[in-house]
């Protein structure tokens, strides 16, 4: 089993305290940890969809934290809640990974893992950060993901009371329980077929980029 960890922030806060208990549910697990506060921001430059990803600018940073993502089998990525929403590293790792989209070239190998987005806050807004984590999952083509978020109402792992850390311990030993009931087992669910045949629909009619129509065909797709 392979597991590849984003984190968010370089700090280690509550956020990744919480991941590294949910690590701890599999021991058995070969972990790759990434931190993203080093990567360049997308430039926006399009050369990722109409020239193919080799082309990105940044490609040597980026390369090595996607292709982890689409060998292994559990995708965790966190981000502390920072102004109701993740931090703009992570949010830079998914603006590059943007022609991973099933609009683009979804990674087939995305099929069959399980996504799990953790986000904590003293306050409010954890749950807004964790959605949007997912939501990039979902455009992956990750068919099943889960979610762990937290008003911590500390400003540190340290200052968090026992009786939330304990409540939160029962929250990550119930998702460890679900991702090992179906790790290997996902499958798209009603949403995501809908939208890949449409996906696909488009891609038939594709003269735009020849580069993302390929891939389809390249896959059986179209």
């Amino acid at each position: 089993m392979k597991i590849t960890v984003i984190h968010g922030q370089n700090h280690k806060g509550s956020t990744y305290h919480i991941t590294q208990l949910l690590l701890k549910h599999f021991p058995e697990g070969e972990i790759t940890e990434y931190r993203v506060n080093h990567l360049k921001y997308c430039i926006g430059c399009f050369n990722c969809i109409y020239k193919g990803e080799n082309s990105c600018p940044h490609l040597e940073d980026i390369k090595p934290i996607i292709q982890s993502i689409e060998d292994c089998d559990l995708v965790i990525a966190e981000s502390p809640n920072y102004c109701m929403g993740m931090t703009g590293q992570l949010k830079t790792l998914f603006d590059h990974m943007a022609y991973r989209w099933i609009s683009h070239r979804p990674h087939p190998g995305m099929r069959t893992k399980i996504g799990v987005a953790i986000s904590t806050t003293a306050g409010v807004g954890a749950g807004l950060t964790a959605k949007s984590i997912t939501k990039q999952m979902f455009w992956w083509g990750i068919p099943k993901t889960y979610r762990i978020a937290a008003a911590v109402g500390a400003k540190s792992w340290e200052e968090v009371k026992p009786e939330k850390k304990s409540s939160l311990e029962k929250q990550i030993q119930k998702t460890a329980r679900k991702i090992h009931k179906h790790l290997g087992k996902s499958k798209p669910g009603l949403k995501f077929t809908l939208l890949f045949k449409l996906m696909a629909s488009s891609q038939k009619k594709n003269n735009w980029n020849p580069v993302d129509k390929k891939h389809w065909e390249e896959n059986g797709w179209i």
